[in-house]
This record gives structure tokens, C-alpha cells and sequence, in this order.
């Protein structure tokens, strides 16, 4: 494969993750809101803020590669929030906890791809002088320990919707 079109793939990949972010950051604004005035509501804005940093992250590297954001995935990340936020029942009195053990599989799916993410961009950048600059593995271990946050409150979450079941 030409290093051109390899370029343009690992363009695409980081593009598909920024935009993944992107869902995230949305989805987190309303489960901010949703929760307004419980410990959720610090639990959800921490996850915000680590996303949002982590997002950051992401798009320092792909200004370091030269490679833009992809407006057409972020707008398409948007959209499939507001659909994904219409099935978990966000907008059709669903039940609290369902919605919430939902939401945070949701996310469990956004921080498992994160992490996958960093794990392949640590194995790629042995073989780059831009992707030796970045610690890809500490990334890895921060979308891990995210990771076990978001379970142990689907858990627990969980357990409280279905308990009498």
C-alpha cells in the first residue's frame, strides 16, 4: 500500500475517534443536566472533562500529523447522539435507571474504543518519529481507569434498576 493512502487511513481512524468524542462530550452535557443536583451530576462532569481532555489530546496529534478534523463525522457523531438519546429513552418518560444503565454501556463502548485506540497508536508509533513524542501507554491506562469508573457505576446502577426484577 502507498504511504499516501496509509496516511489517508490513519487520517480517517483518528477522525473517527475525534468524532466519537464528540457523541460523548453531547451525551455527557445531558446526562450533566439529567442529574442535576445528585453525586451523578460530579461523576458525569468529570468524565466531561476527561473526554474533553482527552479530545484535546487527539486533536494535538492530528495537528502534529496534518491531518484536519472531519466535519461531516462530527456532524454525523452529533446526529447519532440525538438518535442514540431518543432510544435510551431520554425523551419517552422511560424509567431513570434503565436509561442510566444504558447510557453508561454507551459510554463504556466510547471508553473501550478510546482505549483500543491508544493501544494501536502506541504499537503503530514505534515505527514514527511524531508518535515516539507521545506517551500513548499512560493514555491507555487513564481510558482504562475511565473505563472501570463507568462500570462500577453501570453496576451499581444495575443492581438498583433490576433488583426485585
Amino acid at each position: 500500500m502507498a504511504e499516501n493512502q496509509k496516511r489517508k487511513e490513519l487520517a480517517v481512524y483518528l477522525q473517527d475517534h475525534y468524532a466519537g468524542a464528540v457523541a460523548a462530550i453531547e451525551m455527557l452535557q445531558h446526562l450533566i443536566k439529567t442529574h442535576a443536583g445528585n453525586p451523578l451530576e460530579r461523576f458525569f462532569s468529570k468524565l466531561h472533562a476527561d473526554i474533553k481532555s482527552d479530545r484535546r489530546q487527539l486533536r494535538n496529534l492530528m495537528n502534529v500529523l496534518g491531518f484536519q478534523k472531519s466535519t461531516v463525522r462530527d456532524t454525523g457523531a452529533w446526529m447519532a447522539e440525538k438518535l442514540a438519546r431518543t432510544k435510551l429513552g431520554f425523551s419517552n418518560g422511560k424509567t431513570v435507571g434503565l436509561c442510566l444503565v444504558e447510557s453508561l454501556e454507551v459510554l463504556q463502548l466510547g471508553f473501550s474504543g478510546k482505549r483500543a485506540l491508544w493501544h494501536v497508536l502506541s504499537a503503530v508509533g514505534k515505527n514514527s518519529r511524531v508518535l515516539q513524542h507521545t506517551d500513548f501507554t499512560a493514555l491507555e491506562r487513564r481510558a482504562v481507569e475511565q473505563l472501570e469508573r463507568v462500570e462500577a457505576k453501570r453496576l451499581a446502577a444495575a443492581r438498583a434498576t433490576f433488583r426485585d426484577a
